[in-house]
C-alpha cells in the first residue's frame, strides 16, 4: 500500500506550543495532486515568558524543545499508524525575539521576551540618531517599541535598565558568535545548519523591504551611532525563501524522536505569514490573524513606503512567493485572555469563556470603546483593573460586571481591527471587498459578528489552524507533493476546511 504523504509543523505561539501532523489528501484519493490537509494535534505544551533572577522576562526555549520533540516522538507514532510517510519538518514561531549562540555554538543565554521592559525609551533614541523616516524608506516597519533593532541597542547601551536585565555591553553582547531568530534556532537544534527565513528576518528592522536582503544601509548607520554593534552583520546569518531545504534531522534528534532521515524545510516561519498563506483570500479581501494580536491588512505584490503610509504607522513585513503582508499590528485577544486568567486566579477554577461571551452578546454595545492598542495593555498583570480604569477615564459609568467589561473589550477590538481595515484600503488603493479571520479568534462568534458590523463588510471565519496549514503547505510544495501558486494553496485550504460567513447587521 502507497503511504500518503505527511509532513509535521511545529508552531510556537507566545502562550503555547503545538506540533500537528498533516496528512496530505484522504484515503479515497488514489491518484492525482491531494486535494485536502487534514491536521492531527500530536503534542501541545505551555509556553510564556518569565522572570529571572534579575526580574527580566526571558522565553524557556529548553522547554520549548522538551516539548517539540515529545510532540515529533507522538507525530512519528501516529504517522506509523495512519500509514504516513513523514516527509518533512517546518517550524513557525513569533517574530522579533531572537538568541545569541556563542563561539561554540551553545546558548548564550534564554532569549528575553518583548514584552521585557528594558527597551523602554530606547526606540526614541534610536530614531534621534537614526530618523524614523529614515528607518520606514528601507525597512518598510511600523513603529514598535521592542523591534529586534531595538532590543539589540538596549543590549549594548549603558544604563540602569540594561544593567539590571544583566545584558549591558561586556555581557551577552560580547559572547554572542550568532543571532538566530526563534523558529530558526529551532532548526539550527534539528538539523545544525543556521539560517535566517526571510519573512521572520523582516520584522527585525534590518532588512530592505525592496530586496529582501539584509539593509547595508541601515546596518552601517547602526554600528556608526553604536559602535558595539559593528559586527552585527557579521553575526546574521544567510538568508533563506521560504520553501529552502535547510537540513535533515541530525543523528541525536532521529534517536530522540524515532524518526527516519527527514527534511527540515524552511517554511514562511513568521507564524503570521504562514497564516496569511492558509488563508483563503481573494481579490480585494483583507485579513485578521487573530490570536494573541492582531495582524489587520493586505496582501500585496510590493511594499507602500509613503509618507503617509509611514505617518498610519503600516508595516511592511514580507510574505511567500514574493508578496508583502501591509498591516498594523493590534491588540488582539491578549487583554481578553489575560482578563480571563485573572479572574480565574479569582475564582480558583477555570472561567467559563463560552458562557461569559454569550453573557456579553446581551449586554448593549457602544457604551464606550478604550484603545486598546495603548501601552498600558501591552505587560501582563491586572488587566480588569486596567479595563476599568480606562473606561472611568472617559467618564462612562459601567456596571461592574464581567461581561459588561468583555462586551467594551470586544466592542473596542472590532472597532480598532476595522479602522485598520479602512486606513489600509486608503493607503494601498486597494478596495476592500470582505474580510478574512483566521486563527483563534475565528472561533469568537461575537467578535467576527462585531467586526462585520464595525467594518461594514462580510466577515468569513477561518481556518482556526490557518498557521499550521500554511506551514505543512509551504514543505509539501517544497517537495512536489502539490503544485502551483498561491491561489493553488488556497484552493486545497478552501477543500479542507469549512469557512463561516457573517453579514454586516444590527449587533445589539
Amino acid at each position: 500500500m502507497v503511504r500518503r504523504p505527511g509532513f509535521v509543523a511545529v508552531d510556537l505561539g507566545a502562550t503555547s506550543g503545538r506540533v500537528m501532523l498533516g496528512i496530505m489528501g484522504s484515503e479515497s484519493e488514489s491518484e492525482g495532486p491531494p486535494s485536502k490537509v487534514e491536521l492531527v494535534e500530536c503534542g501541545r505544551f505551555a509556553n510564556g515568558p518569565r522572570a529571572d533572577d534579575d526580574g527580566a522576562l526571558r522565553w524557556d526555549v529548553r522547554a520549548l524543545w522538551g516539548g517539540i520533540l515529545d510532540g515529533l516522538r507522538s507525530a512519528g507514532r501516529v504517522a506509523s499508524e495512519r500509514g504516513v510517510e513523514i516527509r518533512g519538518v517546518g517550524v513557525d514561531s513569533w517574530a522579533i525575539d531572537h538568541a545569541f549562540l556563542d563561539a561554540s555554538g551553545d546558548l548564550v543565554a534564554d532569549p528575553f521576551c518583548y514584552r521585557d521592559p528594558r527597551t523602554d525609551g530606547v526606540a526614541d533614541e534610536v530614531y534621534r540618531r537614526i530618523p524614523f523616516a529614515d528607518h520606514y524608506a528601507v525597512n518598510g516597519l511600523q513603529h514598535l517599541p521592542f523591534t529586534t533593532e531595538f532590543q539589540l541597542v538596549a543590549g549594548v547601551s549603558t544604563g540602569s535598565t540594561t544593567e539590571k536585565t544583566g545584558s549591558a555591553s561586556g555581557g551577552e553582547w560580547a559572547r554572542a558568535e550568532q543571532l538566530l531568530l526563534i523558529p530558526d534556532l529551532i532548526g539550527y537544534w534539528l538539523t545544525g545548519r543556521r539560517v535566517a527565513e526571510v519573512t521572520n528576518a523582516s520584522t527585525t528592522g534590518l532588512l530592505d523591504a525592496r530586496t529582501r536582503t539584509w539593509s547595508a544601509e541601515l546596518l552601517g548607520r547602526l554600528a556608526a551611532e553604536y559602535p558595539e554593534l559593528a559586527g552585527l552583520r557579521d553575526r546574521l546569518p544567510e538568508l533563506v525563501e521560504p520553501g529552502a531545504a535547510v537540513g535533515h534531522l541530525l543523528p541525536e534528534v532521529q534517536e530522540a524522536t524515532g524518526l527516519g532521515d527527514v527534511p527540515v524545510l524552511a517554511i514562511a516561519s513568521h507564524d503570521t505569514a504562514s497564516a496569511v498563506a492558509a488563508t483563503p483570500l481573494r481579490d480585494g479581501a483583507a485579513y485578521i490573524s487573530s490570536g494573541t494580536w492582531s495582524l489587520v491588512g493586505l496582501e500585496l505584490p510590493a511594499p507602500v513606503l509613503t509618507k503617509a503610509s509611514r505617518a498610519a504607522n503600516f508595516t511592511n513585513e514580507l510574505g511567500l512567493d514574493g508578496t508583502v503582508r501591509y498591516l498594523r499590528n493590534v491588540m488582539g485577544l491578549w487583554v481578553l485572555d489575560e482578563c480571563v486568567r485573572a479572574w480565574s486566579a479569582d475564582d480558583g477554577a477555570p472561567v467559563d469563556l463560552p458562557g461569559l461571551l454569550d453573557a456579553a452578546a446581551a449586554e448593549p454595545g457602544g457604551r464606550c470603546l478604550v484603545d486598546v492598542d495603548g501601552d498600558e495593555f501591552l505587560a501582563p498583570g491586572d488587566m480588569p483593573r486596567r479595563v476599568s480604569d480606562a473606561v472611568a477615564r472617559l467618564g462612562v459609568d459601567l456596571p461592574g460586571t464581567r461581561p459588561a467589561l468583555v462586551r467594551v473589550i470586544l466592542d473596542s477590538l472590532a472597532a480598532s481591527s476595522a479602522r485598520a481595515i479602512s486606513d489600509a484600503s486608503s493607503l494601498a488603493g486597494v478596495v476592500v471587498s470582505a474580510v478574512h479571520v483566521v486563527g483563534g479568534g475565528s472561533q469568537n462568534e461575537l467578535l467576527c459578528r462585531l467586526t462585520s458590523k464595525a467594518a461594514g463588510l462580510p466577515v468569513i471565519a477561518g481556518p482556526v489552524e490557518a498557521t499550521a496549514l500554511g506551514n505543512v503547505l509551504v514543505q509539501a510544495r517544497a517537495v512536489g507533493v502539490v503544485s502551483g501558486d498561491l491561489a493553488a494553496l488556497r484552493d486545497v485550504v478552501r477543500s479542507s476546511v469549512a469557512l463561516r460567513r457573517y453579514d454586516p447587521e444590527p449587533v445589539r
